[in-house]
């Protein structure tokens, strides 16, 4: 199947852009939507035996890690084997979180029809439920991205991190709440389903939230179970090392995931919508929003392969199901398709966009009125039906 390169006018484009924001008309939206449709039937068509032997070495690795680092922490009195214990059982964590986890329940090995890899009964090595997380992450994010009163993990109910989240006293402590977040993570996620917010306002049946609970605790307990009394015990005397071993080896993992998820998010330049705006949206405004609402990550091949791809987060956005070890040979394409519509490819080294997104997460506390807006869009996409009006 023959490649589609688009026409790369970048520059020319970008300097266009200089005096204000980018504007799209229906038929460009629609242009590129044509275009992504195509690019995705082109890798779905291509998958096959490298796709298989990459899940499939990435597992490997993942278990043998776990194994060497369980068996490491065993001998937790010497110094150097707890210390290449706990480092090996991050890794084994992270690539279980990240580039095995996430990927398989977004269903991108599906195709494989391996019941080990199948996204409708794969658990992960987290307390939250699979179930609840493919219901907050995969439908509500993926679905209404950076949509104010859609997508939860916009603050995650917890943090201010855009303007169009009005500002009140609480915010004040966002630094401490993110920080917060970050060490315990994988408890955030768990809770993230049960909308804290919406039971308070009485708009969440007690029905539902028992039945979420009770898939939690279940989950939960089986997690806590495992790393902080069954390894411990089997270590025998070694039962605090082991134990702080766990603990360390989680903690390690709930940042590294925190990080490249909030750098694919909400650094500086992402956009975010209104309900009004994204109604009854085409093909081609989802892939537009898609864009417009993530950020990349640049680094080397082990780093991608760390975050699971998501530092190709642009890419994931707009094809979560495609196996995301595909996602560094589509980047070139969708950074020149950006280029020559002249939208924003926001991507940048980890240290770059992770301090961007501590910034803003400080600059979110603060009331308003100590800084000026932001909040103009660098897009505005002119839709089939606002050109109809105007027309009429």
């Amino acid at each position: 199947m023959t490649t589609i390169e688009p026409t790369v006018t970048g520059p020319a484009v970008l300097a266009e852009t200089a005096a204000g924001p980018v504007v799209l008309g229906p038929e460009q939206v629609e242009e590129i939507g044509r275009y992504l449709d195509e690019l995705r039937a082109r890798i779905a068509a291509d998958l096959g035996q490298r796709d298989r032997d990459y899940i499939y070495s990435i597992i490997k690795a993942q278990r043998g890690f776990e194994v060497a680092g369980r068996g490491l922490l065993f001998l937790g009195f010497l110094p150097p084997c707890w210390l290449a214990g706990v480092a090996a059982l991050s890794l084994a964590k992270i690539l279980d979180n990240m580039e095995i986890g996430h990927n398989v329940m977004h269903g991108q090995y599906d195709w494989m029809r391996e019941p080990g890899l199948n996204s409708r009964v794969f658990e992960w090595d987290n307390v939250c439920p699979a179930d609840q997380w493919k219901h907050s992450h995969n439908y509500m994010h993926h679905t209404y991205t950076n949509i104010h009163g859609r997508d939860r993990d916009i603050g995650y109910g917890v943090l201010r991190i855009d303007e169009g989240q009005q500002w009140n006293p609480y915010y004040l402590g966002n630094p401490l709440y993110a920080f917060a977040l970050m060490m315990l993570f994988e408890w955030g996620v768990m809770l993230h389903d049960l909308e804290f917010d919406n039971i308070v306002r009485g708009e969440r049946s007690w029905g539902e939230v028992r039945r979420l609970l009770r898939g939690q605790a279940r989950k939960a307990g089986r997690q806590v179970l495992k790393d902080y009394l069954v390894f411990p015990l089997l270590s025998g005397p070694m039962f605090l090392s082991t134990l702080a071993g766990n603990v360390t080896a989680n903690v390690v993992r709930n940042i590294w995931a925190y990080s490249i998820i909030f750098c694919g998010h909400f650094p500086s330049g992402v956009q975010t919508f209104t309900e009004e705006e994204t109604a009854e949206e085409t093909r081609g405004e989802w892939y537009v929003r898609q864009m417009l609402g993530s950020a990349n990550i640049t680094g080397s091949t082990l780093f991608h392969i760390l975050s699971g791809n998501l530092s190709h987060q642009i890419e994931h956005h707009l094809f979560p199901d495609l196996p995301a070890n595909r996602y560094p040979e589509i980047a070139p394409e969708v950074r020149a398709l950006c280029e020559k519509f002249g939208l924003p490819y926001h991507t940048g080294p980890l240290r770059k966009q992770i301090g961007g997104v501590w910034a803003k997460i400080v600059r979110m506390a603060l009331p308003p009125s100590l800084f000026p807006s932001k909040s103009e869009p660098g897009v505005i996409v002119r839709r089939k039906r606002e050109s109809s009006e105007a027309d009429g």
